[in-house]
């Protein structure tokens, strides 16, 4: 246990990637980058990192900007609320630290959207704090290599894991330590193939030498998926479509959809039957269907011109669905 940060940091010296986070401490943009990183894939995630980068080179102009530019800045990465909330996270900064981005992970966590993880690593990696990043990827490497089978998704748990890494922490080097260990959890000590073979723990690893890599880390039982039928009505007009707003609560709050009707199982429709798919979120599956309309349908929605239909947050499901029909037609 003495030298794992040693050990660590001398592999991610040698293996880990060239990304734009990593080369600066400004917290505004390590912040950025850890929100947007939040459930999604690097690769992914540079992408609109980039984006915001060159709209937003300052939590002012983030701060001004108007919800739905962020939501359709946002559109693709799912779990909108993180996008609202970056919002409301830098109009806080303007109006409660005079524009100045806080660097201390206590302050950071008054911050709409940051929790332990999020402050851990803004306050860690802009400002060398000695504090444990505790992420997915720590978890895997800390429970495969020292063999512990308490659900990571308790209270328990996190308790136990996040004494652990802050008990393994450099006291030199804690930002490059942190780092590194959600690094090497990345490449290295990955899900499903991880590296055994070459890896630097394999001698030490609890898991590995207990044939129980597969099985750790340990969660609890999920909660059965909620299923929902969505029938989407295309409505064309002039060169119109009209689109409704959804409410500030539930999935994709506050952004634009076609006009909806629910159902708790599958149901048939008198419309014509355009495109059928299924999305999956976390926590639900949705069944959508999309219906073309010609006749009279009741809705309080808002026509909006074709032209200026990318000006509207849309959720991906119909945003793909509306990218290929009206490519067609």
């Amino acid at each position: 246990m003495n030298d794992f940060s040693d050990k660590i940091r001398n592999w991610y010296r040698q293996n880990q990637r060239d990304l734009p986070w990593r080369n600066t401490s400004n917290p505004f943009k390590i912040w950025l980058s850890e929100i947007i990183l939040q459930q999604t894939r690097v690769d992914q995630g540079l992408q609109y990192y980039t984006k915001f980068i060159r709209r937003f080179n300052h939590v002012k102009e983030l701060a001004e900007a108007s919800e739905d530019e962020v939501l359709t800045m946002w559109q693709g990465l799912g779990y909108y609320s993180r996008g609202r909330n970056l919002r409301k996270a830098a109009i806080q900064v303007m109006e409660e630290f005079n524009g100045e981005f806080p660097k201390d992970s206590k302050e950071l966590k008054k911050l709409k959207g940051i929790g332990d993880y999020s402050a851990a690593a803004i306050a860690s990696f802009s400002n060398n704090e000695k504090i444990a990043v505790v992420d997915g990827n720590v978890y895997r490497v800390l429970a495969r290599i020292f063999g512990i089978d308490t659900p990571i998704d308790t209270s328990l748990g996190k308790k136990k894991f996040n004494e652990l890494a802050n008990l393994l922490i450099s006291s030199r080097f804690p930002a490059e330590h942190n780092q590194a260990i959600m690094e090497f959890g990345a490449l290295n000590c990955t899900p499903k193939k991880p590296l055994c073979t070459t890896c630097i723990f394999n001698s030490s690893c609890e898991a590995l030498n207990n044939n129980l890599v597969q099985q750790l880390p340990v969660k609890r039982r999920k909660n059965p998926k909620k299923i929902r039928y969505f029938h989407f009505h295309l409505i064309l007009k002039n060169q119109k479509i009209l689109l409704e707003k959804r409410s500030e609560n539930g999935i994709w709050a506050n952004m634009y959809q076609l006009p909806l009707l629910e159902f708790d199982q599958p149901s048939p429709s008198r419309f014509k039957l355009l495109h059928e798919t299924k999305h999956i979120l976390s926590h639900q599956d949705l069944f959508c269907s999309f219906y073309l309309v010609r006749d009279q349908f009741t809705s309080n929605g808002i026509w909006v011109s074709l032209s200026d239909l990318n000006k509207y947050a849309l959720p991906v499901v119909i945003n793909n669905f509306l990218t290929q029909y009206l490519n067609k037609h």
